[in-house]
């Protein structure tokens, strides 16, 4: 790698403006991709709360069945490859649903069976994303690359969004769905031409039983102190992020009556604000040091979301409650994901980076599960506009947890002790 980049940083690392190109594009679709699945199972196929919980847990099943296995083929192999694969599986599979549609076939067990393999696919690739990004540039790299990727896919967020709505009405759900299908090969494309090789994986005969390899990243995450208070935070996170997720749309759209396209530009300024985190991820030392910022983002994130459940009607109130909502809790996500995931990083030696991504990922996808059988359980017993109050309670109860871990005390982002010996 070379050091003392020039003020461009990254942008003069052509390898990584080509990851950073795949993963802009494919960011681009996905969420394009994701509010059409929604409003496929919502508008197209009439569907009622707990069968959109379903649909969600089907994106989310695979991530916590396989996601350990995931992360030692990830340390297996190479890396590279194996996203080129997940792009152009989740091609092939997304592009079954607007076929589907135009024969006038389409169920929700198809969208059901295609959100459980692109989600399959969509763990390796991010898996062996995060795993190696840190083998791309250099560990004190790690947050400006992050930033960027991040920042962009907030542009990508933005631009998918204010599309997203109006696609779903011009083009009807199931076919603006092709957009995800197509970014993915777009991916594809820029991954293959990534030029520099890849550090070799460990040999054949220095493996161990998979059960014993995918246990050595659980134990990494359970026994280091900062992994650990991170995972326990996400856990509580994503336990109420999904709540949200599965009764979100169905609050604003079904119960409120919200409009697909203004909800769509609505969510577009999140992508805008995101740009703010992004541009603060790696100037923590403004917020009281690595640590702290961690923790204001956390509460900030909970403070955001309670602008979601504050709204109760179409109204010029309820659209700039919703505003407000984008505006707090979009930047904070995104600055907190940017320094989380760079700690993480950055303190795990090379060899364990896919298993300890993955080892992250079973936790947070466990709490997922548990968010979306909570949303479609407690939206049909309990309300829509409860559970959106519930999941700002979770969120709240992450913030705190983070603010009493070992993570509050950083003042600076630390290195793997691995690392810091090879250097």
């Amino acid at each position: 790698m070379v050091f003392g980049r020039s003020r461009s940083g990254l942008w003069q690392h052509q390898d990584f403006v080509r990851l950073w190109t795949g993963e802009t594009v494919s960011v681009f679709g996905s969420l394009i991709g994701q509010m059409a699945m929604l409003f496929t199972a919502v508008i197209w196929l009439h569907s009622s709360p707990l069968a959109v919980s379903v649909l969600s847990a089907c994106g989310i099943v695979p991530a916590f069945v396989c996601g350990l296995a995931a992360g030692v083929w990830v340390d297996r192999l190479r890396r590279r490859p194996i996203m080129i694969a997940a792009d152009i599986g989740r091609f092939i599979a997304l592009i079954t649903i607007p076929v589907a549609a135009l024969f006038g076939v389409l169920t929700i067990v198809q969208l059901c069976v295609v959100a459980l393999a692109t989600s399959a696919l969509g763990v390796f690739f991010n898996v062996a994303y995060e795993a190696y990004l840190p083998t791309l540039v250099q560990r004190e790299e790690l947050v400006e690359g992050n930033s960027k990727l991040t920042a962009t896919a907030s542009v990508a967020e933005f631009a998918s969004f204010s599309l997203s709505g109006w696609l779903v009405q011009l083009m009807r759900a199931p076919g603006a769905i092709v957009v995800d299908a197509v970014s993915f090969l777009a991916s594809a494309f820029a991954l293959w031409r990534i030029q520099a090789p890849e550090p070799p994986p460990a040999p054949p005969a220095e493996r161990q039983h998979i059960v014993r390899e995918a246990l050595e990243g659980v134990q990494l995450v359970a026994r280091e102190p900062l992994l650990r208070s991170l995972a326990g935070a996400s856990v509580l996170a994503m336990l109420g992020s999904n709540i949200v997720s599965v009764v979100f749309l169905l609050y604003l759209n079904r119960e409120l009556g919200f409009s697909p396209g203004v909800l769509g530009l609505i969510f577009a300024i999140g992508g805008v604000t995101s740009l703010a985190g992004a541009y603060f991820a790696g100037r923590t030392q403004l917020f009281g040091g690595f640590g702290m910022a961690l923790v204001l983002a956390a509460f900030m994130r909970a403070g955001g979301a309670l602008f979601m459940p504050l709204t109760a009607s179409v109204s010029v109130l309820g659209a700039a409650l919703l505003v407000a909502n984008q505006l707090v809790t979009d930047p904070a996500w995104t600055f907190y994901d940017i320094n989380a995931i760079s700690l993480r990083q950055a303190i795990t030696p090379d060899r364990l980076q896919g298993r300890m991504n993955a080892s992250m990922r079973f936790v947070e996808f466990g709490a997922m599960l548990l968010g979306t059988a909570a949303g479609g359980l407690g939206g049909e017993w309990l309300g829509l506009r409860q559970m959106l109050f519930a999941a700002v309670g979770m969120q709240l109860l992450a913030a705190c947890w983070l603010a009493v871990s070992p993570v509050r005390k950083l003042r600076t982002m630390p290195v793997a002790v691995e690392v810091v010996a090879a250097a």
